[in-house]
């Protein structure tokens, strides 16, 4: 296998995915703010244009970044972040599913249309007018979110899960692009301070390349 990682949060997001599953997988960086993602040499690979893509060992590609965890989790199933069982992973994608639709999309868009348009402008359809929008969204799906949350310390109660790695890097990732959450939220403002005390929140951070 070989993953194809880069410096942008979904990939951060299977790398933490990946430490928390104690796998350790070969892998080739992608410069996607040099435009890499979108020349012939990768749309070979991923015609997506997307990171981060998993080479599989019968040689076809995988792109999607829950679709390779999901993938992922099938090959190597202990220990479990999806679930163990057929409820365990419904619940897990409940929530997963919640934070996608909800939030993540949102604060992704707004990116793209704001702080990240420089970039993205020649790229995609952007829509700058509706950038303050959704971010609007996103923070008040946080907080929608928030009243749902249980007496666990995590979305799925006492199971740390892929939910809980989605929601972090995103979360982690709209600080630094001026989309700050509100951390008095009652339960996601202890719960990311929780994830990120985990190891491998901090050492998602880095390429998995990045020590050689």
């Amino acid at each position: 296998m070989l993953v194809y990682d880069a410096k942008s949060p979904a990939p951060r997001c299977l790398r933490m995915f990946l430490l928390e599953k104690h796998l350790l997988l070969p892998a080739a960086t992608v410069e996607v703010f040099a435009g890499e993602n979108r020349q012939p040499a990768f749309l070979a690979i991923n015609p997506a244009g997307q990171t981060p893509a998993l080479r599989c060992d019968d040689g076809t590609t995988l792109g999607e970044a829950v679709a390779i965890a999901e993938y992922l989790e099938e090959l190597h199933p202990s220990p479990a972040l999806v679930g163990s069982n057929p409820a365990e992973r419904a619940q897990t994608r409940q929530w997963w599913r919640r934070v996608e639709l909800n939030i993540t999309e949102f604060i992704h868009n707004a990116y793209h249309y704001a702080e990240g348009l420089p970039r993205f402008e020649s790229r995609i359809p952007v829509v700058p007018g509706a950038a303050d929008d959704l971010k609007r969204v996103a923070q008040d799906r946080l907080a929608w979110l928030d009243t749902m949350f249980g007496t666990g310390p995590w979305l799925c109660g006492e199971r740390f899960t892929a939910a809980d790695i989605w929601l972090y890097v995103w979360l982690d990732f709209a600080q630094s692009v001026k989309q700050p959450f509100d951390h008095t939220l009652a339960h996601i403002g202890p719960w990311f301070e929780r994830v990120a005390a985990r190891p491998s929140a901090a050492a998602s951070r880095r390429l998995i390349n990045a020590d050689g």
